[in-house]
């Protein structure tokens, strides 16, 4: 079943066409990775499926995206929402400044979440009758385990989150877009800055989240996207070459370029 349908999208940035009549479906409850050269419309295509695209003023976006049928280009759209329904997680963390707890509770205090009701959806000691405090202290721990970060953080809650290392950062960043209860998490080539354990701690997350959530993510690393992904999406010069499952895509690519980025004769 398509989480998401990308109809007839073309992306320009001043006169330079950065993607080219787009369309396509996207599955739900999969990791979907978006590969392709640099500068093949990776990020941009990313972007257009929560509209952060429009913090450029030279932008200009045709066609349409829907997501759980609804356009999120209408006129009507609350774009406040879709960044909630619609998480990004970018390629270097910026923790916010403030303690590890306080970033993790940040999102759900903007956006008045209702915490108990929240709370009581994963925990017993969740509903009405608890105190606040508690409700957010079971929240923060919560989100911060499905990122994969509350046993090295648990003793030190209350500690700056920049005092973090890169990759704890990075699964910070995860358990924030988690806590305002997105259904979708774009992340934009998330393990490219850190070490290999912390990379691997990161896919590891993904692989348990998508249980619930539709991740889509850039990379450029061909290794990355066979391990990972469910899907590929391919881009190719703004082009759209190429979208299919992951084990037909490495297989049996059905398209020439693909078979020639996938064995390094294009790059």
């Amino acid at each position: 079943m398509s989480k998401i349908k990308v109809k007839q999208l073309s992306v320009s940035y001043g006169n330079h066409e950065v993607l080219k009549n787009i369309s396509l479906e996207i599955p739900e409850r999969q990791i979907i990775a978006v590969i392709g050269p640099s500068g093949c419309g990776k990020t941009t295509l990313l972007k257009s499926m929560n509209r952060l695209l429009e913090l450029n003023e030279d932008v200009a976006v045709s066609g349409d995206i829907y997501i759980d049928g609804t356009s999120i280009y209408h006129a009507e759209t609350d774009v406040t929402c879709l960044r909630k329904k619609v998480g990004f997680l970018p390629q270097h963390p910026y923790p916010l400044p403030m303690s590890i707890y306080e970033n993790v509770a940040f999102g759900p205090r903007i956006h008045g979440l209702d915490i108990a009701k929240t709370v009581s959806a994963f925990s017993k000691e969740g509903g009405g009758r608890k105190e606040k405090k508690r409700e957010m202290d079971l929240l923060v721990e919560h989100y911060l385990s499905l990122a994969g970060l509350w046993e090295e953080v648990k003793d030190r809650l209350h500690a700056p989150a920049a005092k973090l290392s890169i990759g704890q950062q990075q699964r910070l960043a995860l358990a924030r877009v988690l806590s305002v209860e997105p259904e979708i998490i774009l992340a934009d080539e998330p393990t490219s800055a850190l070490d290999p354990i912390s990379a691997k701690l990161v896919e590891t997350q993904f692989k348990i989240l998508k249980q619930n959530y539709t991740i889509i993510f850039v990379t450029h690393i061909l290794r990355q996207a066979r391990r990972l992904a469910d899907y590929i999406i391919f881009l190719y010069m703004g082009d759209l070459v190429e979208h299919e499952l992951a084990s037909q895509f490495f297989t049996e690519p059905r398209d020439k370029k693909t078979k020639d980025y996938i064995t390094g004769e294009i790059s």
